[in-house]
């Protein structure tokens, strides 16, 4: 059972007497206490005539994913099976996180019927969302007390990452269209292959040229080469203690996750075949074997529900998972942080082994606020910031010098800036035959 405000309120109006009838003391409690049995009385009556909250049947509908900061309905119908008015306040019990536009409805459903309460959700944070209870506060007619019951009505949604990279996509695929046939590649590297013969013009490399086939007819011939197709990509994501800070109010696995998904969607709009792996020291999730839309469809899904583990990323278990999903010479992205050399050591380590039989890419995710900070000395205490923002910088650069030595490339860039920076980088690579 529960009171509300007007129950209060009632009770209140009992002081009335008292201090009216100051100087009658004996009267003016005598009239306190038949005030306060006549409102208990009431309320009880109330009571009773309410309507049972356990009699009541739920059921709920809502779609089973939605992006990171999108807005979708949730919508619980509320079936009175009891013989009384429901008279009701539901609470529909969402996690915080899941951006409930409210968390209190008020609802009258008549003996029999059924009415529906429809609440927007705006999630901030990935993951699955839950509601599993429903508390109904039923009052009277005369709204002063109420029962209330919580009862089970399970509801769950799939926050996907917001994939706000994929307006870097459409231009991204017109380069990748040039490289495809469409316009000339003329740089012979091991990803490239044999596409057509074709006149020879101003400014085309004299290397291409085809002296047989020029021979052959009255003008000089020129080979064209396109990048090689079913190419293997192998992304694999540090989900490890570095990778929950937050840069620009973004947690970097956040960021790698938008750079994989770019990279991914680009590689096989390109023919290539793309792995995803997560990974700190225990296998957080892997998509192997999917292409095209299914493609992008289960790396959300596998994204969706993983967050960073306050460990160190065992990176010597790496070459393994890579060796389990290809054995041929493939692109391997490493999607972690580099921001100094004692973290990075495991890293640096397993790149020479993995650089032998792949090319490496290094994705890394800077703070722009340390890049400024470094121009900031009109105070003593924006000097000592800056001092430390170049010591962060000259870490970075240290391990990214390590790093390139071994044959890595590494790519780095603001949460912003580095999803595009890593989908260049791998036109880049196609377009100089390394893949």
């Amino acid at each position: 059972m529960t009171v509300s405000g007007r129950l209060v309120a009632l009770v209140a109006l009992g002081i009335v007497p008292v201090v009216l009838l100051g100087e009658l003391y004996d009267q003016a409690l005598t009239a306190l206490a038949g005030w306060l049995l006549f409102v208990v009385v009431l309320a009880a009556i109330d009571l009773i005539a309410a309507g049972s909250p356990r009699r009541v049947a739920l059921a709920r509908t809502l779609p089973s994913r939605v992006r990171l900061g999108e807005t979708v309905a949730s919508t619980l119908y509320v079936t009175n099976t009891g013989r009384r008015m429901l008279r009701a306040v539901v609470r529909d019990a969402w996690q915080p996180s899941a951006g409930a536009s409210t968390t209190r409805s008020p609802l009258s459903v008549p003996a029999g019927e059924r009415r529906a309460i429809t609440i927007g959700l705006t999630p901030f944070r990935r993951g699955e969302r839950r509601s599993d209870r429903v508390t109904l506060r039923s009052f009277g007619p005369l709204g002063l007390a109420a029962r209330q019951a919580t009862l089970q009505a399970p509801g769950r949604i799939r926050v996907l990452p917001p994939f706000n990279a994929r307006k870097h996509l459409p231009s991204r695929l017109a380069r990748l269209r040039e490289l495809d046939g469409r316009a000339s590649v003329m740089i012979r590297g091991q990803g490239t292959e044999f596409d057509s013969l074709r006149e020879y013009v101003r400014g085309d490399d004299v290397r291409s040229i085809d002296w047989r086939a020029t021979a052959r007819h009255s003008d000089v011939m020129v080979r064209t080469w396109r990048p090689e197709r079913d190419r293997r990509v192998v992304i694999v994501v540090d989900t490890g203690r570095t990778q929950a800070a937050r840069i620009d109010d973004e947690p970097r696995i956040d960021t790698a996750f938008e750079s994989a998904l770019l990279l991914a969607a680009l590689a096989t709009r390109a023919g290539d075949r793309v792995d995803l792996v997560l990974y700190d020291r225990r296998l957080r999730g892997r998509v192997h074997g999917a292409s095209g839309p299914e493609l992008l469809s289960r790396m959300v899904d596998v994204m969706a529900p993983v967050e960073p583990e306050l460990i160190e990323m065992d990176w010597t278990a790496v070459p393994g998972l890579v060796r389990q999903v290809t054995t041929q010479r493939s692109l391997v992205v490493l999607a972690t942080a580099i921001d100094a050399p004692g973290i990075s050591r495991e890293l640096m380590a397993v790149v020479p082994q993995l650089a032998r039989n792949h090319m490496v890419v290094v994705s890394s995710v800077t703070d722009p606020d340390v890049l400024a900070g470094v121009h900031r000395r009109s105070d003593r205490e924006e000097v000592y910031r800056a001092a430390a923002a170049e010591r962060a910088l000259l870490d970075v650069a240290r391990v990214t010098t390590v790093l390139k030595q071994f044959g890595a490339d590494v790519v780095t860039g603001s949460p912003a800036d580095l999803p595009p920076a890593l989908a260049d980088r791998y036109i880049a690579l196609k377009a100089a035959g390394r893949l």
